[in-house]
């Protein structure tokens, strides 16, 4: 009885290794061609997605060197320019204050200021060398100095009206007209100097320049960072590409920025200014006061020569002590 049981149980299990060994080479061509087929199509989807990986990334790479290449063209354009914006000639200087003078015209304004000053210390004084001092100081000194008021006075509304500008370039690229549309019509639209500046930078285009040169020359007639800033943003798109709109964006956030802190560092120094004006008129008004009460008292220090010295001293030493309280309190962001 064991030894058929035995038995029974070999026979059954030879039949279904015989089966099982018939259905294997049945099917195994069958699996086969499945699992190449799934490996085949697998390595088909796969291959554009590593290819688009590495298209991507190759786009990246020459996008990004072409920007570090851009950076360093500008940079080495800037400064050359800086050679030329901290010592800007006549005439640029002369565009910068909005005063469309030439030479000719400064040097013969310059001329009939001297004279008149001259003529008002001579008045005044009774003496040639007095006079010939005010006629140096108003020949050479004054109209410098009011050359120098008109620019930094110019500039700082170009300051304050560039971020508006930018804006509206920001706001045209999104809503789909062109960059050159944009200066187009802040060139129409904008405040002085802005406007000006604009339409400049749409003359330069029209002669042939390309909008990088352009707004170089922005930077040319407007030194300060602002305009560079600009120009960089601008030089760069118009090489490497990008959107413009967010990082004419980003710069318009960061000039607002800019002229918020200006406008702390104003309101927190302007109790030092408000001292160091006290203590610089304090001597000329304490000179008119004992002027006008004991004349003779004050008058010892213009008629005699040690009170001429004593006098030129006083006014050198007050004149460098002026000098340092503004350096001290004025600040560059």
């Amino acid at each position: 009885m064991f030894n058929e049981t035995v038995t029974l149980l070999a026979i059954v299990c030879l039949v279904m290794f015989a089966a099982g060994s018939v259905a294997y080479a049945l099917l195994f061509t069958r699996v086969n061609n499945e699992a190449a087929a799934a490996k085949r199509l697998g390595s088909i989807t796969e291959r554009p997605a590593v290819v688009s990986e590495r298209r991507v990334a190759a786009e990246q790479g020459a996008r990004r060197k072409s920007i570090q290449d851009s950076l360093k063209e500008f940079e080495a354009k800037q400064k050359a320019l800086s050679r030329q914006v901290n010592k800007p000639p006549l005439t640029l200087r002369l565009e910068q204050a909005g005063l469309h003078w030439s030479k000719r015209t400064f040097y013969i304004v310059s001329g009939l200021i001297g004279v008149g000053s001259g003529v008002a210390g001579f008045a005044i004084s009774g003496k040639p060398l007095v006079a010939l001092g005010f006629l140096v100081m108003g020949a050479l000194g004054l109209p410098r100095w009011m050359v120098g008021t008109l620019r930094k006075r110019r500039f700082a509304k170009f300051l304050n009206e560039l971020p508006n500008a930018v804006d509206i370039i920001v706001r045209g690229i999104k809503s789909g007209l062109p960059l050159g549309d944009c200066m187009r019509i802040i060139a129409a639209e904008a405040s002085e100097p802005v406007k000006t500046e604009f339409r400049m930078i749409n003359e330069a285009q029209q002669m042939g320049m390309t909008i990088g040169e352009a707004v170089m020359k922005l930077y040319e007639r407007v030194p300060v960072q602002e305009a560079s800033f600009f120009a960089i943003v601008i030089s760069i798109q118009a090489k490497a590409g990008g959107n413009l709109s967010d990082a004419l964006g980003n710069l318009s956030r960061v000039l607002r920025d800019r002229k918020k802190m200006k406008a702390k560092i104003v309101a927190m120094s302007m109790e030092a200014k408000a001292s160091a004006s006290i203590i610089g008129s304090l001597p000329i008004i304490v000179t008119t006061l004992v002027y006008l009460t004991s004349p003779n008292y004050v008058m010892i220090l213009f008629n005699t020569k040690i009170g001429n010295v004593i006098l030129i001293g006083s006014l050198l030493y007050m004149f460098i002590g002026i000098l340092v309280m503004r350096k001290m309190i004025s600040f560059d962001i």
